[in-house]
């Protein structure tokens, strides 16, 4: 290897490590997805509240799970006894509604049997809010915070990122219970209520992001979270915990890595280069040598012309024959040394050929072998009787 092709590879190879390093030393950008999920440690996930949940439902039972609504609660459910099997608290938190309908309907049977369906979302299922004659509104803030009040402590808490502006345009016929406001352009708006149905309730929030990481380690927000929290009864709390989608790429954990992913690109455009620079074959051209010719078939017929130019038919016929016996020998494992019909057989078996023409050729061995004097058509003769079993 030459040095400039040395230069070439280390080049592109340097300035793959300097800039790898150079972003590593940079600040991460926090993650603002809201994920909330009770594993994510990102500003919108829910790692802080999981850990806090035992000091939070002390003496309650918390299971999680990841699976719909409608597949976690019906199979507990008693078709016989018309009742469910578990009673407790359905919890989920979520940027937005992810219940499907079949499954907001079991929420609802689930509420009317006794239980508390617990929601901390910016919308929620149409269907749920149809059957409580709920209706959100929407406010339009020109401030970066916004003010939040709990009803029963009458406490209040400045929020600012990623609060949203939803809330409850319309709960007189519901007959709900305001359990918290916020502070809008119009005045106070409820965000925090709960409703009866049946023997259960439901307990809507529209601004889940004050039970994620950023605002439980923000001031005293944590305060605010308990409170809210404690409005859900003693009993088994069924959390729904959703898990983000995990893309199933190879690669992803290299693009969850900034500096690893911008290494990566550098190297294969680092490698392309590299590929396009040595393209030109440098390796001088190999003349190419023509083989050494096989003499032996022309001395050969030089040697046969010289006896058909001398006349020495015998001597001829002679190297046929010693050729022809030799060949037996060796590609048939055949004896030679007695020419009887033994031999015409396992010739015969061996090749397949007539045994007619092997006769014949044998025969005329027998003849040629020890005549001293041969001719022309002697030559032709035993020639096309050996020919003609192309061994």
């Amino acid at each position: 290897m030459n040095r400039k092709t040395i230069w070439i590879i280390a080049l592109p190879v340097g300035i793959i490590i300097l800039i790898t390093v150079m972003i590593s030393l940079l600040p991460k950008k926090p993650d603002w997805r809201p994920t909330y999920n009770p594993k994510d440690k990102i500003p919108l996930g829910l790692y802080v509240l999981d850990k806090e949940s035992p000091d939070l439902f002390k003496g309650q039972e918390i299971k999680k799970f990841a699976i719909t609504a409608y597949e976690f609660f019906d199979d507990k459910f008693d078709y016989d006894k018309k009742t469910y099997k578990v009673k407790g608290t359905y919890l989920d938190i979520k940027d937005e509604n992810t219940i499907d309908e079949q499954s907001a309907m079991e929420l609802l049977y689930f509420a009317e049997h006794g239980n508390t369906v617990f929601l901390g979302m910016q919308t929620f299922p149409q269907v749920l809010l149809d059957t409580l004659n709920l209706k959100l509104g929407r406010s339009i803030y020109l401030q970066d915070s916004v003010k939040i009040d709990l009803q029963r402590t009458g406490s209040h808490y400045w929020y600012g990122k990623a609060m949203g502006n939803i809330v409850f345009d319309s709960i007189e016929r519901s007959q709900a219970t305001v359990l918290g406001y916020q502070e809008t352009p119009d005045g106070k708006r409820p965000n925090f209520i709960r409703v009866g149905f049946g023997d259960g309730q439901f307990i809507f929030h529209t601004q889940p992001a004050v039970f994620s990481n950023y605002h439980l380690l923000k001031k005293d927000h944590y305060k605010y979270a308990e409170e809210a929290l404690s409005y859900i009864p003693e009993g088994t709390i069924y959390w729904h915990s959703g898990f983000r989608n995990i893309s199933s790429s190879k690669l992803r954990y290299i693009k969850d890595q900034p500096a690893l992913y911008a290494a990566m690109w550098l190297g294969i455009i680092g490698i392309i280069i590299f590929i396009f620079f040595n393209a030109k074959r440098k390796q001088r051209i190999i003349h190419e040598i023509t083989p050494l010719r096989n003499t032996t078939i022309d001395f050969t017929k030089t040697i046969g012309n010289l006896y058909y130019q001398e006349g020495d038919h015998h001597t001829i016929i002679e190297k046929k024959i010693i050729y022809f016996l030799e060949h037996i020998r060796n590609e048939y494992l055949i004896d030679t040394y007695t020419l009887d019909d033994d031999l015409v057989e396992k010739l015969h078996l061996k090749t397949g050929k007539p045994i007619e023409d092997i006769q014949k050729a044998i025969d005329l061995i027998k003849k040629y072998r020890h005549q001293f004097q041969s001719t022309e058509a002697d030559v032709i003769e035993i020639n096309k009787a050996i020919e003609k079993l192309r061994l």
